[in-house]
């Protein structure tokens, strides 16, 4: 299986095809089919609390994720885990065979499992609907850009296979963390404005040899008006924080992760705080 995870991963993501269309089906069927998949973590107490909702990256999920779940509930958010894989019984060898390659399930597609939890979120008394941030990795990162991006109406339901969306299905969503984001071929970064403008960080790898540069694409979204801060990592490879990768393009970097949980905390945080006084 080790050796078929690294064949499978040594395929550029830049291959990006044609997806296969999204299945139709309305928002209440998609968040029965998502929330038995839901990790949940809270804080302790009653809430309402901030809400952390977590993207994967094209691989699925990964120990770190849990790692970085905990740095949000200690931070004080709830977080949710979205598994966008086992819902649809992707594995991860076809997982890295067919959605890291662009086969399916492109950003804009998965970006109908955002939507559906943020639905799901508000219907939960210790949620506050108004605290929502979203952290993605990789595919994740360019499903919460695609999400974004979406224009409402019919291209929102073509995109995501949805009926039966809000007219803002991201409302309350007031922070965004992409971490090494794929922005390339297939994706819509950079090509218009963003539908809503949470404040966003966007986390690059210099070594990241797997989604490719994406600085200058996430420098075309900011020109277009998004509140996006771009930090580069030094020294760090694409999935910096993965302390058991297959692939060889990949080094863990305890300094990169340590960096990015302590933004995680402080984006947590800025959920809280009281908003700057008027000029």
């Amino acid at each position: 299986m080790r050796r078929a995870l690294l064949r499978a991963a040594l395929l550029p993501l830049t291959l990006v095809l044609m997806p296969v269309a999204a299945f139709a089906e309305t928002l209440d069927e998609r968040i029965a089919r998502l929330e038995p998949h839901f990790t949940v973590s809270r804080p302790e107490g009653d809430g309402p609390f901030s809400v952390l909702f977590m993207l994967h990256g094209c691989g699925g999920g990964r120990p770190f994720i849990a790692d970085i779940a905990r740095v949000g509930v200690e931070a004080g958010a709830v977080v949710v885990n979205i598994d966008s894989y086992r819902p649809r019984r992707i594995s991860r060898v076809a997982a890295i065979a067919t959605v890291c390659t662009g086969m399916r399930l492109h950003g804009r597609e998965r970006a109908g499992d955002l939507y559906a939890a943020l639905a799901w979120a508000r219907e939960q008394s210790w949620a506050d609907d108004t605290r929502f941030a979203a952290i993605g990795w990789s595919h994740g990162g360019w499903t919460i850009l695609d999400a974004l991006t979406l224009r409402s109406g019919a291209e929102m339901a073509r995109a995501t296979g949805l009926s039966g969306l809000s007219a803002e299905p991201l409302q309350g969503l007031a922070a965004t963390m992409l971490v090494y984001p794929y922005t390339g071929v297939g994706t819509m970064v950079g090509k218009r404005p963003w539908r809503i403008h949470p404040p966003s960080i966007a986390i690059v790898a210099e070594h990241d040899y797997i989604v490719g540069p994406t600085r200058r694409t996430l420098e075309r979204q900011r020109a277009r008006g998004a509140p996006l801060d771009t930090y580069v990592f030094e020294g760090a490879t694409h999935a910096f924080e993965d302390k058991h990768a297959e692939d060889p393009r990949v080094r863990f970097n305890q300094a990169a992760t340590a960096r990015e949980h302590e933004m995680l905390r402080e984006m947590i945080a800025s959920l809280s705080a009281p908003p700057p006084p008027a000029h």
